[in-house]
């Protein structure tokens, strides 16, 4: 691969919203939302990709990150993800906070390969996880009080991949988000990672933190019920459904040498059976 790149285009890695773990303003999001949730899809799969790489040094990853940032607030118009989500944006009169708060967490991926405890993990979804939905529920406008429900969701999600993906990580790109003191407390180090299968300590420290996403999960279960948008609570029963599915697994599944994501029939089953048990849970929410 040639490092003369001048865009995030250069570095992109042909992954688009289907080949996502969870939907993207799918079929159930009213069709005036999809716009503007796409071009914020973009422009985060665009950060995603440069700060994903394994051939481009830090620097360009840094540059093109700063390309990205430039183009929503309007300093130049370098980056076409940024320009479409700022003119997105501008047609919405919606704030550009929770892109802006999406690229430190692609930043702290260019230069942090290392997660010392939960807490500090927490600390990174809130950057990388929670201003995914935040957004989305700006663009319905929902209420923020909502925030604290869409933040459980989002990060569990988000720990749910780093579970999935955590061989490949290491592999790839030498990045660890399991954190270091669950591994120190077993007994392994991060080189456990590079086995082909995971020893049982490390199924260990993975069912942990599966069961741990669990309790964020039960905070997030309310959500589809409390949200006014309907098509919106759909979605978010359907996320909640697979998500939890997916931390089940993870507590018997090794992610290292076993399949953990969904199928496209299983995720089709689990949405089938989330949006008719949601559409009822919010019938019998009503007054």
């Amino acid at each position: 691969m040639s490092m003369n790149m001048d865009s995030a285009q250069d570095l992109a890695s042909g992954k688009g919203s289907t080949d996502e773990n969870f939907p993207v303003a799918s079929f159930l999001i009213a069709p005036r939302h999809r716009p503007v949730v796409m071009a914020f899809y973009r422009f985060a799969r665009a950060g995603d990709d440069v700060a994903d790489n394994s051939e481009a040094t830090p620097g360009l990853k840094l540059s093109l990150l700063e390309d990205l940032r430039a183009g929503l607030t309007g300093e130049n118009d370098f980056s076409a993800e940024g320009v479409a989500l700022r003119e997105a944006l501008y047609l919405r009169e919606l704030s550009p906070r929770h892109p802006l708060d999406l690229l430190e967490a692609f930043r702290r991926d260019v230069s942090k390969l290392r997660y010392d405890t939960w807490d500090d993990l927490m600390d990174y979804c809130r950057h990388s996880a929670s201003p995914v939905g935040r957004f989305v529920l700006d663009v319905h406008g929902e209420n923020e009080g909502l925030w604290p429900m869409n933040d459980a969701l989002c990060n569990a999600l988000q720990v749910i991949n780093h579970l999935q993906d955590c061989g490949k990580d290491r592999r790839d790109l030498d990045r660890v988000y399991i954190p270091l003191d669950a591994m120190t407390q077993a007994g392994i180090g991060v080189e456990a990672l590079d086995a082909p299968a995971a020893s049982p300590a490390l199924m260990a420290v993975i069912a942990g933190l599966a069961r741990r996403t669990m309790t964020l999960l039960e905070v997030s279960r309310p959500f589809a019920r409390k949200v006014k948008d309907s098509r919106l609570a759909l979605e978010i029963g359907v996320i909640q459904t697979l998500a939890e599915d997916l931390c089940k697994g993870l507590t018997r599944r090794d992610p290292l040498s076993q399949t953990v994501h969904h199928s496209k029939p299983q995720m089709a089953g689990l949405a089938l059976a989330a949006m008719a048990r949601t559409g009822l849970a919010r019938l019998g929410a009503r007054p």
